[in-house]
């Protein structure tokens, strides 16, 4: 499942993150959602969100 949609999100939700520094690699960093940056209900790139270990990126895939 994508995360480009914020009603999939919630704080609990394992995701895989692509973090700024590694989007022109496509490098994801998998954890779990903290805490939900993006305001708006849909965003092409990725909703942004923070993982429980301080990591900030945009959901590109969902895991449960």
């Amino acid at each position: 499942m994508g995360g480009t949609q914020r009603k999939d999100i919630r704080p609990g939700v394992r995701v895989k993150v692509v973090q700024k520094p590694h989007q022109r690699t496509g490098e994801l960093t998998e954890g779990v959602v903290k805490d939900i940056l993006t305001n708006s209900a849909v965003h092409h790139r990725g909703i942004k969100v923070r993982l429980e270990g301080g990591i900030v990126g945009r959901v590109q895939e969902i895991i449960g």
